[in-house]
């Protein structure tokens, strides 16, 4: 079966099913530690027929990568001399891995945020935000951040657009992270110079 066909099945599920805010939140967690599938598949079909639950599911959903963020740290700030390299090799390659660590220690906060809105895997800013000993504050308070900006941003896609707002998502998709990107950075910049 393929995947789009099994996601499908699974939020069809999870649509009627008692435990959907849990499932939710599991699969944020899921999706930001181990399983590179963006959350959207899932959430914005969930969104459109749960639409009672349309807020709370963005906040499960946050707080599913929040709770995966800190494992990802953790894992990352502890372990990351015996697992890391394996972690790299599987998902990253050490070029992408030494380039993400050397933006950490540069722009920390901003890249995380940025991170945190693209659709580039997450758990490479996780690990380097713990192999770097980063703020583990500032790590978290980017992460609700972006999380919070791309997940309540679904749900106000839905609250807006309701039977359409899939549609929209995949037409302007590329283009709305862009902006969003942009924000971050320019907000980034203008915190730098007020600074200088």
């Amino acid at each position: 079966m393929a995947l789009g066909k099994k996601v499908k099945k699974k939020t069809k599920q999870l649509v009627d099913s008692k435990h959907m805010l849990t499932g939710i939140t599991f699969a944020s967690f899921l999706e930001s530690t181990i399983v590179p599938v963006p959350l959207e598949a899932i959430m914005v079909p969930l969104m459109q027929a749960r639409r009672d639950k349309l807020w709370l599911i963005a906040l499960m959903a946050t707080l599913g990568c929040v709770v995966g963020a800190i494992f990802g740290y953790a894992l990352g700030y502890y372990l990351f001399d015996l697992l890391g390299q394996w972690v790299i090799d599987t998902f990253f390659s050490q070029q992408q891995f030494d380039s993400v660590k050397q933006q950490m220690q540069n722009q920390g906060f901003w890249f995380v945020m940025t991170l945190g809105i693209a659709p580039i895997p997450f758990q490479v800013a996780m690990l380097a935000a713990g192999a770097t000993k980063f703020s583990l504050g500032l790590f978290l308070l980017a992460t609700v951040i972006a999380r919070a900006i791309r997940y309540f941003g679904l749900a106000a896609v839905v609250y807006f657009a309701g039977n359409k707002a899939e549609q929209l998502i995949k037409k302007y998709k590329i283009a709305a992270i862009a902006v969003l990107t942009a924000l971050v950075i320019g907000v980034w910049f203008t915190v730098n110079m007020l600074k200088g």
